[in-house]
């Protein structure tokens, strides 16, 4: 295939936060071009979005609908090979079923749907549909992660014993949803983030980055979530204690009233022979720490660094790299296994993104941890999935 790859995007327009950090990150390897969307329901809006955009008119759909529809009318040599779902929760399930079934591959934003019954039915879909679907989890995509699960997969820590996740903010401290502020409105309220706030919009990256680093799954949980906002509807912090497959004990922290915090994702993983340490906030850096010996200090970039982590690195060391680099990685991951699948491509090239699964992982996460919170019953088996 030697063209671009071509994009459709759904949701992201005007004035919209992680639209614009999805265009940019698809634009960054000059792989893929934007060349249709429904950005917004509102048809001004929507209009004027596209335009910005450089958007053809004939392309700038007035809903999700006709817009699947009219993209798989047209030539193979026209239409869009994948659409980007960047709407709020409750408008992932519709659209990705309708271009699943249109025959197009699908990115959308996680969490992959408003409930696991969603999710389940998007499972079957996609799976009947043999098209790519890709969840973007973007700190998968940081190349020190890429390090970080390559360091437990050839045995560095030894058999995980402990893990500990803390995803914490402090924007949601006010209730400033009531002052309209749209990341915060859709957020809080149940009708379009569904029946978590804060554990659905940033606790599902701890689950998954715990899981993507360490392999491991969870077999039950203990959670408490608090609405410290009076009259928010939905939880705003939460404390989360977990049994994982296999023994390891785990503890997850995620909060959107914590002042003074920004965007605060860390992970630390425990084994019998050593531990890592990450921090969102400080991306291009890994500690490894033992028992017995220093701790090392891994920088992003560097000949010391695993291929894999290597084949996730665009600059040389001393220059940062970060979060619209690791969404980039995601999109150039989709690009490679679009390629691979249009043409001979040398399999080695192909990357392993979240998906699917991933999906209905982070749904069933979300329902056990509020149906734990809010049961008499300490420990509570992972809803099945």
């Amino acid at each position: 295939m030697s063209r671009k790859i071509r994009m459709g995007m759904i949701g992201g327009g005007e004035g919209s936060f992680i639209g614009a950090v999805h265009r940019m990150a698809a634009n960054l390897d000059g792989q893929i071009e934007l060349v249709a969307g429904c950005f917004s329901s509102q048809k001004e809006r929507n209009k004027i979005s596209g335009k910005q955009l450089f958007i053809e008119p004939r392309r700038i759909y007035s809903d999700f609908e006709s817009m699947a529809k009219g993209e798989a009318t047209l030539p193979e040599g026209e239409r869009i090979d994948f659409v980007s779902i960047v709407t709020p929760n409750h408008l992932h399930y519709t659209p990705a079923m309708a271009f699943l079934k249109e025959g197009f591959h699908v990115v959308c934003d996680k969490p992959m749907t408003f409930t696991l019954k969603e999710a389940l039915e998007l499972r079957k879909a996609a799976q009947k549909s043999k098209k790519l679907f890709m969840l973007t989890h973007n700190y998968s995509g940081y190349p020190m992660i890429q390090e970080a699960r390559e360091q437990v997969k050839k045995g560095a820590l030894g058999k995980i014993l402990k893990i500990v996740v803390e995803y914490s903010q402090g924007w949601l401290l006010k209730r400033i949803e009531r002052e309209g502020q749209k990341q915060a409105v859709w957020r809080t309220d149940p009708k379009k983030a569904g029946i978590s706030c804060c554990i659905g919009d940033i606790g599902t990256h701890g689950e998954h980055l715990a899981r993507f680093v360490t392999g491991l799954e969870i077999e039950s949980l203990c959670a408490d979530l608090t609405t410290f906002i009076k009259g928010r509807p939905l939880e705003d912090d939460g404390n989360v204690l977990l049994r994982y497959k296999g023994g390891a004990k785990g503890v997850l922290i995620s909060s959107q009233i914590m002042a003074g915090e920004e965007n605060n994702l860390v992970l630390r993983v425990y084994g019998e022979k050593a531990s890592l340490e990450w921090h969102q906030e400080h991306p291009n850096e890994l500690s490894l720490k033992f028992l017995d010996q220093p701790r090392q200090i891994l920088r992003r970039g560097n000949s010391y660094i695993g291929d894999v982590a290597k084949d996730y690195t665009r600059i040389p060391f001393g220059h940062p790299e970060a979060f619209l680099e690791a969404f980039a990685n995601l999109y150039q991951s989709m690009v490679r296994a679009i390629r691979h699948r249009e043409s001979t491509s040398d399999p080695t090239l192909l990357r392993d993104f979240p998906g699917v699964e991933d999906g209905v992982k982070g749904m069933a996460f979300v329902e056990t941890v509020v149906r734990s919170s809010k049961s008499s019953q300490k420990w509570t088996k992972l809803t099945k999935s």
